[in-house]
């Protein structure tokens, strides 16, 4: 089945042209549920039944697995069995009818805008991990970028006159602005520590760690925790934190939902539209707190 799983997420990458870790989501799913279904004497996709993935959804939840991590093995289980039925590998879908979990949704947490400055306050700035930090973290609040394509930008992707970043996707580069707090950040960034940091290294990415090389995506979370702590916040923050607080604040001061969709990279605005819910969710519960007469 390992053939078939390769054919799959190669489909996904040149003509779905999913991002890299939905890719490797898929394939961690797939690479799993066939583990599991080898073990019941199933080792091609045409001799699976619906039966046979019913009982997988059990055994994944009798490990006491998250909903959300059922969900989205089965969201991958079906796509993947489409796919096969497309290509006429398979002549039924063996998931068809199949019923995932329930996902009880809970809306991201969001940063005040003091919160963010109080954040953002945090680095050192006497020191050269604190003036990257500083940068990173500006930069993320001021694009809404993902922490991925933050920790993937190379110094080409950054035009310091202009003040906006390249961010390279399948199809297309999508351009996002920022303003002139993040473009002093990152340009103290540039001429006063990363040099320091680099040492006797060469590097196209922009942000590198203490080593001269490219900060990880791990690394990031722990700086930003690190802040979260020093700075007090109570609230669940992750990295993410940052770009839904960017899209909420956007729409909060009257930015229009087609260009935060622009920035955000999404392919559908119905994702974009979640941010202006929660804003008016936001601005209601802020009325109740604080009007007179609520």
């Amino acid at each position: 089945m390992i053939n078939a799983i390769q054919e799959f997420i190669q489909y996904l990458h040149n003509v779905k042209k999913v991002s890299h870790n939905t890719e490797v989501s898929y394939e961690r799913d797939l690479r799993k549920m066939f583990a599991w279904l080898d073990q019941q004497g199933i080792d091609s996709a045409e001799m699976v039944t619906n039966t046979n993935l019913n009982s997988y959804m059990l055994y994944l939840e009798r490990q006491n697995l998250a909903a959300s991590t059922v969900s989205r093995s089965v969201a991958t289980m079906r796509a993947f069995f489409q796919y096969q039925l497309k290509e006429n590998h398979i002549k039924t879908d063996p998931t068809e009818g199949l019923k995932p979990p329930k996902v009880e949704k809970k809306a991201p947490e969001i940063l005040t805008v003091e919160e963010v400055d109080l954040l953002l306050s945090q680095p050192d700035t006497n020191t050269p991990k604190g003036v990257r930090d500083k940068a990173m973290l500006e930069l993320l609040y001021a694009t809404g970028i993902r922490v991925s394509e933050l920790i993937h930008l190379k110094m080409s992707d950054v035009n310091m006159r202009l003040c906006y970043i390249t961010c390279q996707e399948h199809d297309r580069d999508r351009i996002v602005p920022f303003g002139n707090t993040a473009k002093h950040a990152v340009e103290n960034y540039v001429k006063e520590a990363r040099g320091v940091l680099l040492g006797a290294h060469s590097e196209e990415y922009l942000f590198v760690n203490c080593s001269g090389k490219p900060i990880s995506r791990q690394g990031f979370w722990k700086v930003l925790k690190g802040y979260v702590d020093k700075a007090g916040i109570v609230a669940d923050i992750t990295p993410h934190t940052l770009r839904h607080s960017f899209a909420i604040h956007l729409l909060q001061n009257g930015a229009d939902l087609k260009s935060v969709q622009e920035m955000l990279g999404h392919s559908d605005i119905s994702t974009t539209h979640m941010y202006l819910n929660m804003g008016i969710y936001k601005m209601r519960d802020v009325y109740t707190k604080a009007h007179p007469r609520k």
